[in-house]
Order: C-alpha cells, then sequence, then structure tokens
C-alpha cells in the first residue's frame, strides 16, 4: 500500500533535510510523489537509509560470552583458541537449532537498524561431513530465519577445501568442506535456481587462502561472472606466513594474480595489509568490510580504514561473530579504532565537505553503514532516493542518547554518539518490521533460542 512518510529530518540522497516527504509506491519502493495513500508523521524521529550489515555468521550468537576465558592447553587465547571451540559449536548445531540461533541474531539485527544482512554461510553438511538428502537444506535454515524476521538477505554460499595449507584434517571442519570446485559451483548454481524470493540473494564466497587452493580461487574466477564474492583475506599474521609458504603471494597478491579483485569482490577484515596490496585493492575497486566488535574481540587487529579510503576502497560494515549486534557502534569503532592507532582525533574526516562540517565524520560513517555495505552485496539499496527500495530507519530524537543534538551536527550525533535504543522504527521494501523499538517475533524467537541454547549445555 502506498504511504507517504514525514519525519522532522532525513538524510535523503546523502543531504540532511528538514520536514521532507517520502513517497512509497505500492511495490515498495521509494517514488518521487505518491498521490493517495495515508500520510505518516514520523514526529520526533530522524530517517536513515536502513543499515546493512556486510558480513554475518549467524549460528555464532550461541558463542557469546562463552568464549570469554582462557581456554584448556593454550598459553594465551587468541584467534585460533576460539576457532577451536567455536568449531565445537559448530558441529554441534541441529538445522532447529541453527534456526533458532539464526532467528535470535536476526531480530537482534532488525531491532539494531540493519534491513539487509549478508551471510556469510558455511555450515553444509551432517556432523560427520555427510551432505543432507537437500544438499542446501542448512543455506535455506537460515535464509528462512532471515526472511522469517523480515530481512532481506544475501546468501554467501561459502566454499571451503580443507584444514589449511600442509594442515591435517580437522574432523570439526566436515560440515564445511566440499569434495572439490565442481561439487561447490554446482551446489551454488542449486540454490540459486531453488530460491525464488525476489529479497533473497545467492553470492559466492570462497572461504580463505588458508581454506581453498590456488586451483579453486582460479575456477571461481573463470566461473562465477556475476553477483557478490566475497572473501576472509588478511585476518591473522599465520594466515599471511602460510599463503607466502604456498603460493610465495600475500593474500592480496595473490588474489590480484588469479583475477578475483574487482568491483564485485569484498574482502573481509583486510587487517594486515601492505602498501601494494591497498593500492591493488584501490585500482580494482574492490570493497573491504569491516567487522570492528568482532576484530577487538577477537585481538585480530586494526582495520587501517584511512588508508583504504584514501586509496579508493570503499569500507562496509558487518556484524561477523555476533559478540555484540550493533551496527551504530560498529561504525564508531571503525574511527574508535584508528583514533587509538593514530594518536589523534576524526581520522577519517573527508577532505571535502558538502553540508556542515559538523556532520561531515557522520556522513563518512554513515555510508560505510549503507550504500558501501549494499554495494558490497550487490543490492539496490543504501540510499533514500526514488526507485530504490523503501528500506529505511528511524531514530527517536527525545532519546538520551539523542536528545539536544543541534541540526548541523545530527548526523554526527547520531553515527557517533546513539545508542541502538534509539532506534524507533525498520522497514524493509515499505514493510514495517520495528515499531517503537519492537519486533513482533522477539520473545517467540528468544523463548526458541533459549531452548536450543539448554540443549547445546
Amino acid at each position: 500500500m502506498s504511504a507517504r512518510f514525514i519525519p522532522d529530518f532525513a538524510v535523503l540522497d546523502g543531504r540532511l533535510v528538514e520536514q521532507p516527504t517520502v513517497c512509497v509506491d505500492d511495490a515498495g519502493l521509494v517514488v518521487a510523489d505518491a498521490s493517495g495513500g495515508p500520510v505518516q508523521r514520523l514526529a520526533g524521529r530522524l530517517l536513515l537509509p536502513g543499515f546493512v550489515n556486510g558480513h554475518s555468521h549467524a549460528f555464532q550468537r550461541v558463542l557469546r560470552g562463552r568464549t570469554e576465558l582462557r581456554a584448556e592447553g593454550y598459553e594465551a587465547d587468541d584467534f585460533w583458541s576460539w576457532r577451536e571451540r567455536m568449531y565445537q559449536a559448530a558441529t554441534a548445531l541441529t538445522p532447529e537449532q541453527l534456526y533458532a540461533a539464526s532467528k535470535q541474531a536476526f531480530v537482534e539485527m532488525a531491532l539494531a537498524g540493519v534491513t539487509t544482512v549478508g551471510e556469510f554461510h558455511y555450515l553444509h553438511h551432517q556432523a560427520d561431513g555427510t551432505p543432507y538428502d537437500d544438499e542446501s537444506l542448512l543455506a535455506k535454515t537460515v535464509i528462512q530465519a532471515a526472511r522469517d524476521v523480515g530481512l532481506r538477505v544475501v546468501l554467501l554460499r561459502v566454499g571451503y577445501a580443507r584444514a589449511g595449507f600442509q594442515a591435517a584434517e580437522n574432523p570439526r571442519q566436515r560440515r564445511f568442506i566440499d569434495r572439490d570446485v565442481e561439487s561447490f559451483l554446482r551446489r551454488v548454481e542449486a540454490l540459486r535456481r531453488a530460491v525464488k524470493d525476489p529479497l533473497v540473494t545467492i553470492g559466492v564466497a570462497p572461504h580463505s587462502v588458508r581454506a581453498v587452493p590456488r586451483r579453486w580461487l582460479e575456477e571461481v574466477a573463470k566461473a562465477v561472472t556475476s553477483g557478490p564474492l566475497h572473501m576472509h583475506v588478511a585476518e591473522q599474521p599465520a594466515e599471511l606466513r602460510a599463503c607466502l609458504a604456498e603460493t610465495g603471494r600475500r593474500p592480496i597478491e595473490l588474489l590480484a594474480d588469479v583475477g578475483l579483485l574487482g568491483p564485485r569482490f569484498t574482502g573481509v577484515h583486510a587487517i594486515h595489509l601492505e602498501a601494494n596490496e591497498v593500492a591493488l585493492l584501490g585500482q580494482s575497486r574492490s570493497v573491504v568490510c569491516a567487522c570492528p566488535s568482532t576484530e577487538r574481540n577477537l585481538g585480530d587487529g586494526i582495520v587501517r580504514a584511512d588508508e583504504l579510503l584514501k586509496a579508493g576502497v570503499e569500507v562496509a560494515l558487518g556484524s561477523d561473530s555476533q559478540a555484540h549486534i550493533d551496527l551504530l557502534d560498529e561504525a564508531r569503532q571503525l574511527e574508535g579504532h584508528l583514533r587509538l592507532l593514530r594518536l589523534g582525533r576524526a581520522v577519517l574526516f573527508p577532505g571535502a565537505v558538502e553540508g556542515p562540517r559538523e556532520s561531515a565524520l557522520g556522513q563518512v560513517l554513515l555510508r560505510a553503514l549503507t550504500t558501501a555495505g549494499a554495494r558490497s552485496l550487490g543490492v539496490d539499496t543504501g540510499a533514500l532516493r526514488a526507485g530504490q527500495p523503501a528500506d529505511f530507519v528511524t531514530l527517536d530524537l527525545g532519546h538520551p542518547s539523542m536528545v539536544g543534538a543541534p541540526r548541523e551536527a545530527l548526523v554526527s550525533a547520531a553515527l557517533l554518539g546513539a545508542s541502538s535504543g534509539a532506534i524507533g522504527e525498520v522497514w524493509v521494501q515499505g514493510r514495517l518490521i520495528v515499531n517503537q523499538g519492537r519486533h513482533p517475533a522477539a520473545e517467540e524467537t528468544a523463548a526458541g533460542f533459549a531452548q536450543a541454547m539448554r540443549a547445546l549445555a
């Protein structure tokens, strides 16, 4: 049903506008004008494009609070010890528990203003590695959870070949592994054919250079000519050493050699880069997806977003391991981590400023949360402009974290100061999925998730 929305303020196509009329047609698209239909006055609200979560492992919601300890047998706790505990959870989940965990993560995302999620999905088989009768059962389970919550979802079907370069087989990875690259590509295409929902897209994701050898990457580069292409890259120093030992190249250099870099490619994390790798990403118009809360939680390191943006690399944001689901906080951590690293303030402040200088940094972070994520996932969202889906979110200007923000600083106040509790309403394709900070499925979803957690204990 067509409608007209009038908030106190909105960011329309990158500009802050006071009391605009935002029109939505029956198809859930923003249009230049919509005669008729109800008028919804969004008093005391700032209307923003819906947030795009570029990188998620929804099932890892079960890990929250369970991995914050020194693992037995390890002198120090780090990514690699955390990973073994993550594998334990991945091995134990039934399809029903996967649905419950994914739905809980997606409800939390909706409440945090997320309208689109990129789900980097690598749980494929039964615990012993045997495929289900429906080889895409678990991917469809996660898709169903996202759609039941109301989110737009890009399912990035992961290819996984091995435990690592010259590494022994890890039984806990059997759920992830495809027998060969041909099986991987066949299963991607089968999933694409099976999915009919216009709010679902299927993308391709070779897991990482440690999990996928060069031949797989070469075959993917030849076979995958459309849609988003994502890959974990340069997250840990050990990955760099293994890649150099196996190929004589650092990860980004290897991806450039095999032809994977380009406008459809997103490197997730991309923390440990040399200057030439930053340049390769920029020259190829690739995207980087930073996941600051996870990178902090795992001790991965800091994404040098300032260097990437200067080289022409767009930087998107993701919640990754679900240690914390607050996309506004991901945005402020992108800047905040750099302040600690560079020993200065306003590190991502743009060189050229349109509009109030007080909101310029906020606009940079908003682009990371919206248009950069949309480009990374290949979806036509991320901005409030005619012809795009009506995916948008409101912030309550009367919320304690927003109250008193002056007009000229409104966007920076939102991106650098608002808590997720200020999220008021969320629409996806014109459909209201969060109303006054509440999702209608939240209580039922929480009960199902609690039951699943008790079974996993």
